[in-house]
């Protein structure tokens, strides 16, 4: 699936994260100076085996700038991931440096686990980039790379249907499923102008466009049951006007791996998703395919509310015995020019503009083009999405099963919203 919920805190992890409440009530690190001596900090991260190989020499980097400072990995998968720093924060034993994902960084920032980040340079960033590691006011992580949110476009199958798709700059929602549905409607059976358009992130930019949003930056939902069902309104339309494929094709595309999925496979002639997904679904599908807005609610891009999602962040911990120390690694790996050519696209399009701009030449040509994207829309960029509250992801699920309830024409959008509305609010009490 293209846009899947983040976990909560997984099983195994839940005794360690209630400890945490009553281990880090209060807690965080005074100012203190630089250390004199010579300082070990430790670094935990996810991530596969190029992604170890990268950070390693990110670090022997920093460590030749700061010889004073010894920086020791600790990595692995993202399944085991959160588990294991649930229990290190438990047992005040966590990582000086941490990298975080926006789906715990709300929960860990609120427990008082993660220092507040005021030296780190941030001046580089896109205002609503640099938000996004803010809760409460308080800078809690620095984001690592960037994507957004776009519509990626098969030129082969679109040419082969004979439909034009519209200017991205000002195309709305009703332009996307009347393009769509063309396409479905000269294309042959089994090809569908676009998979599905249900996803949290789309409701989300389709809220924002309505003067709402997912959640509110004190973790209350942003929307109301009228709003949902607005938005499973076109859900159904889209539906009805075969601008989507089937409810079942829409399950099996879920669960199948992204090189398995419509876009891949050819026979979505687009689909919504991250725009660094662009190089994994250009190889499997053999297409170079074309990076597009997501439409606007009255087709002006100008006021479309685009965002940028934070691929995964930096964050230290509130208990680090070395806070300046800590915050100079992360400093140095959002900011410095070495740092960038080493880490290139692997964390998301660098967030800081000048670093993007530094290692354009030595992106790939799929990096590139969503650098290049990223770049041209930032004149176009809402706020700063909230950080998810805990309860953010059974959220989410709620809202992309009652989706489908409404796909399979089991439930009508204003049935489905009321019975999600009432599962979401007490996913988050």
């Amino acid at each position: 699936m293209m846009f899947r919920a983040q976990k909560s805190l997984l099983p195994k992890a839940a005794a360690a994260a209630a400890a945490l409440s009553l281990v880090l009530t209060g807690c965080g690190s005074s100012p203190q100076a630089e250390s004199d001596g010579p300082v070990t900090l430790r670094f935990s991260w996810w991530g596969s085996d190029t992604r170890h190989k990268m950070t390693e020499k990110l670090i022997e980097a920093f460590e030749a700038e700061n010889p004073n400072i010894n920086v020791e990995g600790e990595y692995g998968d993202w399944s085991g991931y959160w588990d294991k720093l649930a229990t290190q924060v438990a047992s005040q034993d966590a990582p000086d440096i941490i990298q975080m994902d926006a789906a715990y960084l709300g929960e860990y920032s609120e427990r008082g686990a993660l220092l507040e980040l005021k030296d780190v340079d941030l001046s580089k960033f896109d205002q609503p980039v640099a938000d996004s590691g803010k809760v409460d006011g308080k800078q809690y992580a620095v984001t690592s790379g960037v994507n957004a949110m776009v519509v990626l476009a098969n030129p082969s199958l679109v040419s082969a249907s004979g439909v034009t798709l519209p200017d991205d700059e000002a195309w709305t929602w009703e332009d996307l499923n009347d393009t769509a549905a063309a396409i479905t409607a000269a294309s042959p059976d089994g090809v569908y102008g676009t998979g599905q358009v249900n996803s949290d992130a789309a409701a989300n930019l389709w809220f924002r466009q309505h003067g709402k949003s997912l959640f509110t930056p004190d973790g209350e939902l942003g929307f109301d049951e009228a709003a949902l069902a607005e938005w499973y309104g076109y859900q159904a339309k889209m539906r009805d006007s075969k601008a989507v494929p089937p409810a079942s094709v829409i399950t099996e595309d879920a669960s199948a791996s992204i090189d398995q999925q419509g876009l891949s496979t050819n026979r979505f002639a687009m689909n919504m998703y991250w725009s660094n997904q662009l190089g994994a679904l250009s190889k499997a599908s053999g297409q170079d395919l074309e990076i597009r807005r997501p439409p606007s609610l009255e087709g002006k891009a100008s006021e479309a509310r685009q965002f940028y999602k934070s691929s995964m962040f930096w964050s230290a911990s509130s208990r680090t015995k070395h806070p300046v120390e800590a915050q100079k690694f992360i400093d140095f790996v959002t900011n410095n020019p070495a740092a960038g050519e080493i880490g290139l696209a692997d964390r998301g399009i660098p967030a800081n503009s000048e670093i993007r701009e530094a290692i354009a030449a030595k992106l790939s040509p799929a990096d590139a083009k969503t650098a290049a994207f990223i770049d041209e829309i930032s004149d176009e960029l809402g706020e700063a999405v909230p950080v998810p509250p805990a309860g953010s992801a059974a959220v989410v699920e709620v809202l992309g099963r009652y989706s489908l309830e409404v796909h399979f024409s089991r439930l009508s959008p204003q049935d489905a919203a009321k019975k999600a509305m009432d599962e979401a609010k007490s996913a988050l009490l």
